[in-house]
């Protein structure tokens, strides 16, 4: 039956059209329809220009909101509405709702996309810490796990609190506030408080003893100025598919607007986050061939403690040791699971974006924000580093917590100014961030002896310092950007932008017998370039017809994290780092991006063609091998990066609430020259980049009629490469889900014996259709040169989730 089903659904998605709406970056947002039914112009910042005479029908947002692919093209941007995220599992991370457009990839090992040590997402070959993010304007980070200079965006808005998302996969950005935007950004936009009274109540129950609950407050318009204010809670629980354990998020958002005027107003954000998760078991090759994708850490499951024991003892040779049943067929049997391993997040984040309109023409907008955050990361080990296989209360097993506590806060500023055919803008942003980051050991008890530490509550006192880092970093950028209206239906736009980052990272403590080496590395790094060219045309050539161009010089800040913890110059050893240094090796990572593209738009069809190329310089990978515990971990140089890549598509709507939406992607990214790593030369040139497919396949059928939606989405990812010369690769797979909602609006108006049905709305979804057994995310803990490693995780199987919904 399931070979059947595989069978009947790639048919299904081999005879849908070949489609995308992918585009490239613009120089204008949304435009505003007028009365009389032509449109003005709209500058970035929202100040009107001048009245366009083309037709606006196709442009009205509410249609395009769900025409296509449930999101709408503006210029050169994509514009993903709440209404796509509505469709998915309410909770669902938005990262994975981005995950549907042509050349994003985004991988997670459960159903929701909420674990957030498995969350992985690449756009157009950038991983998301080559993409500048931010949420109201505020910035975001590199998005890595536990990123020091920022925050996930999971953990900073809950998804049903998002208003929209503005998407560029192009070349230039040069406006939004970030360090990292090697290719792109991505724009979150959170949703207004509602001018009425009124609240939301979302209950979710699936799959894996799932739980998710929303709850909103609105105060509507307190006051003739328009005073209002919103409030939320959301709490997400679900045990893991496999093994043992819970994942655990809970998360408060408030916003508050005050209008000034006509065109003027402020607002502030907050938010409070809390997450507990315990998280899957990396996999290797041998894990998995020889012992299958159901291991996990024992964690939650019987004898849980008693298990990962006697295991520690065989991993030293101890008596008393035993392997679990089936584990003697892998090479590495001690590596395959550990107790427990699991991620403890408190964040904090607030900011005040205000708007003021100097003139009619002349705009100000500053945001102001501050962030704090407690987080750890925790595994219990079984190599204690003392000679004698056990720790000194006579365990062989303790406990290692990586603790991160950072604050950041910053500022941006800029003013918009309209005249005549230009919409000019030019602005700074200054950030500061203080992290510290340690690497303590806890004793956990002899078998019989006490109770195993618990990794989500309080800690007791640690045995042993193992490492630690401190950094401080300063970060400045300015921008300069004027869009010329040529003609009403050519604009040609230029900006540059400046970059000045410094960090400082001091060693703080180091166990040599734990690290291996007598220092980590300490020292001072700076990111600086002064011009960073951006040159964009978007011209309207025909009714419906599009064409535009992008290209953008970039760079990314030097990455930062502790000791074998990412690619990061402060991640290896004091030695390495001066090897680095002198050898000319440690350069901030750089690309020349192009772009060009073709859009067609009607009432009943769109297509479009995006072909980009990217030059990277200096581009910084983690490499790494040995068990994870301790891996050998080496930050290196690869090189160069060419990549070419082509999106094309077309999506057809050939009756009244019929999408069918489909899109091809393909991307040649290759590494310029071969590697040399310990003294060996690795043939890494012509090879594929590690962890991104040359070639997918995405489609989605979907049908509205009165209060009923459904859809059916399926996406075919290829062969990806795992190690860097390409000799282990994960194979290719399809992945299908299907949701269907309905909204008892219409039938509680057209009765009223049903007008307490009125804002109610169920939807069911299942996740994985097919049940298909894949591999999602890879290279979490590095890529391997060559072979085989520990660093991949595995996607979850078949899973259902129903929902209600009511608004009042």
């Amino acid at each position: 039956m399931r070979h059947r089903a595989d069978v009947l659904l790639k048919t299904f998605a081999a005879v849908l059209f070949v489609s995308s709406s992918n585009v490239a970056l613009s120089a204008t947002v949304a435009p505003k329809v007028k009365p009389d039914g032509k449109i003005t112009s709209v500058s970035r910042h929202g100040v009107a220009s001048r009245p366009v005479s083309r037709p606006v029908a196709a442009l009205k947002p509410e249609t395009l909101g769900v025409v296509g692919h449930r999101h709408r093209a503006v210029g050169v941007k994509e514009v993903v509405s709440a209404q796509m995220i509505k469709e998915e599992v309410p909770g669902t991370n938005a990262l994975k709702v981005l995950g549907k457009m042509p050349g994003i990839l985004f991988q997670s090992a459960d159903g929701q996309g909420l674990d957030i040590w498995s969350q992985s997402l690449y756009m157009h070959g950038f991983l998301l810490n080559q993409v500048g993010v931010t949420l109201d304007g505020i910035p975001l980070g590199d998005q890595q796990y536990h990123a020091l200079n920022g925050l996930n965006v999971m953990n900073a808005l809950a998804s049903e609190n998002i208003g929209h998302m503005d998407v560029s996969m192009s070349a230039g950005a040069e406006s939004v506030a970030s360090t990292s935007n090697l290719g792109g950004s991505i724009e979150y936009f959170s949703a207004d408080p509602k001018h009425k009274m009124g609240g939301q109540v979302n209950q979710t129950f699936g799959s894996n003893s799932t739980m998710h609950s929303f709850f909103r407050f609105d105060s509507g318009d307190m006051n003739r100025t328009g005073t209002r204010m919103f409030v939320s809670y959301m709490r997400n629980n679900a045990e893991k598919w496999k093994g043992g354990g819970n994942q655990f998020m809970q998360q408060v958002n408030a916003k508050l607007v005050q209008p000034i005027g006509e065109e003027s107003q402020i607002s502030a954000l907050f938010d409070w986050g809390d997450l507990d998760q315990y998280q899957y078991q990396d996999l290797s090759f041998d894990m998995l061939h020889n012992g299958g994708g159901g291991i996990d850490n024992f964690i939650g499951t019987p004898n849980a403690y008693a298990k990962a024991y006697r295991l520690a003892l065989a991993a030293n040779n101890k008596p008393g040791g035993a392997l679990p049943a089936g584990y003697g067929k892998m090479s590495d049997p001690y590596d395959a699971s550990y107790y427990d391993g699991g991620t403890v997040e408190r964040d904090y984040l607030g900011g005040l974006n205000m708007d003021f309109a100097l003139t009619h023409r002349l705009h100000w907008k500053t945001v102001l924000y501050a962030q704090g955050q407690y987080g750890r990361g925790t595994w219990a080990s079984p190599y204690p580093w003392y000679s004698s296989g056990l720790m000194p209360n006579g365990a062989p097993l303790f406990d290692q917590i990586t603790s991160v506590h950072a604050q950041r806060g910053g500022f941006t500023s800029a003013l918009h100014y309209n005249i005549a055919h230009n919409d000019i803008s030019a602005g700074v942003w200054y950030e500061h961030y203080h992290v510290d980051e340690v690497r303590n050991a806890y004793y956990e008890p002899v078998l019989g002896q006490g109770s195993p530490i618990n990794s989500m509550g309080k800690l007791p006192s640690p045995m042993a310092n193992l490492w630690g880092d401190t950094f401080n970093s300063n970060s400045f950028t300015a921008f300069v950007q004027d869009t010329y209206h040529v003609r009403p239906n050519l604009n040609v736009h230029f900006g540059f932008k400046s970059l000045l980052q410094t960090v400082d990272g001091r060693e703080t403590g180091n166990l040599s017998a734990y690290t291996g080496t007598d220092a980590i590395a300490s020292g001072s790094v700076t990111t600086a370039k002064a011009f960073l060219p951006h040159i964009s045309a978007d011209w309207h050539f025909l009714k419906h017809h599009e064409l535009f161009f992008d290209v953008a010089e970039n760079v990314k800040s030097y990455p930062i994290a502790g000791y074998k913890m990412g690619a990061s110059p402060f991640a290896m050893t004091q030695s390495a780092y001066n090897s680095m240094q002198s050898q000319g090796g440690l350069k901030p990572e750089t690309n020349w991006n192009y772009a060009v593209g073709y859009r067609y738009m009607a009432r009943m069809l769109m297509a479009s063609l995006y072909a980009y190329h990217t030059n990277f310089r200096n581009r910084l990978q983690q490499v790494t091998s040995g068990p994870i515990t301790n891996p050998y971990s080496a930050v290196m140089n690869v090189g160069g990066v060419t990549m070419n890549g082509v999106d094309a598509g077309l999506t057809v709507m050939p009756v009244k609430g019929l999408s069918i939406y489909n899109s091809i992607s393909w991307n040649h990214a290759t590494y310029d020259q071969d590697v040399t790593s310990g003294g060996v030369r690795y043939g890494t040139h012509g090879q594929q980049i590690v962890n991104y497919p040359r070639f997918m396949y995405k489609a989605s059928l979907t049908y509205a009629w009165h209060g009923a939606s459904a859809h059916i989405d399926t996406q075919y990812i290829g062969e990806r490469n795992f190690s860097y010369i390409g000799d282990t690769h994960v194979p290719g797979y399809w992945v299908t889900s299907l949701g269907a909602r309905y909204n008892f609006s219409e039938l509680a108006h057209r009765s009223d014996r049903f007008r307490y049905l009125n804002h109610l709305t169920l939807s069911f979804n299942v996740y994985n259709l097919t049940n298909t057994q894949y591999i999602s995310t890879m290279g979490e803990n590095g890529n391997p040169m060559s072979g085989d490693d520990q660093s991949f995780l595995i996607g979850a199987p078949r899973q259902y989730f129903g929902s209600v919904a009511i608004e009042f």
